[in-house]
């Protein structure tokens, strides 16, 4: 059984989630906080620690954030997941750097629901922008072979990219024009396979192309 946390302060939905992910095969509710000050005391306590947690981003006391980042240095081992309403670039970069390894919205479909908890156990990350990418076969790859087909300065976009920065600021960063910045955003989404911001970043850290 794989053991699953759940960490937010609506518990209405805490709830509906916890009964949802015990209706699928192979998944255990260990622990369930309101927030991350209540998670911290009652993981103090817990012998099971959960492999999946899920976080809530908007909390009171101890927010997302704040929580995915204690996670992320006091249990390095467990798989971190934001769970949002908020699609904001801004914040979903934010909790990717603090550690998740997917950011899901709220409204996500039950099928997808277990298909990214899934892929998060067998491939360390869920990325639901990627479209049609083969990840066997990519994990195969030579990373030197893939590193070739990214420039210099696609990769200052990429670094760029995981900051606050917009594209217009971005833009100004590197010194270049609007349009040059929607090339290389184009260009680096075609390489990837995504559709957005989020999900070129996700990609770019998988590879190990960029760190956060």
């Amino acid at each position: 059984m794989i053991k699953i946390g759940i960490v937010d302060d609506h518990q209405l939905f805490a709830k509906s989630l916890s009964l949802m992910l015990a209706s699928f095969k192979n998944y255990q509710i260990v622990v369930e906080a309101l927030n991350g000050k209540d998670l911290q005391e009652k993981l103090a306590d817990k012998k099971i620690i959960p492999e999946i947690m899920l976080i809530d981003v908007n909390m009171p006391i101890m927010n997302g954030i704040e929580t995915a980042k204690w996670m992320h240095k006091k249990y390095p081992s467990i798989k971190l997941v934001a769970l949002s309403m908020n699609d904001e670039d801004r914040i979903i970069i934010d909790m990717l750097k603090a550690g998740c390894c997917s950011y899901l919205l709220k409204d996500t479909h039950p099928n997808e629901l277990e298909k990214a908890l899934t892929e998060i156990i067998e491939k360390g990350f869920y990325n639901a922008d990627a479209t049609n990418v083969n990840y066997r076969s990519i994990l195969q790859m030579d990373k030197e072979k893939e590193l070739m087909n990214i420039t210099e300065r696609e990769k200052l976009f990429l670094k760029l990219a995981c900051s606050d920065f917009t594209y217009k600021e971005i833009a100004k960063q590197m010194n270049v024009s609007h349009r040059t910045i929607d090339g290389y955003r184009e260009e680096l989404f075609k390489k990837f396979k995504v559709q957005s911001r989020v999900g070129l970043i996700l990609e770019a850290l998988r590879k190990d192309i960029i760190k956060l």
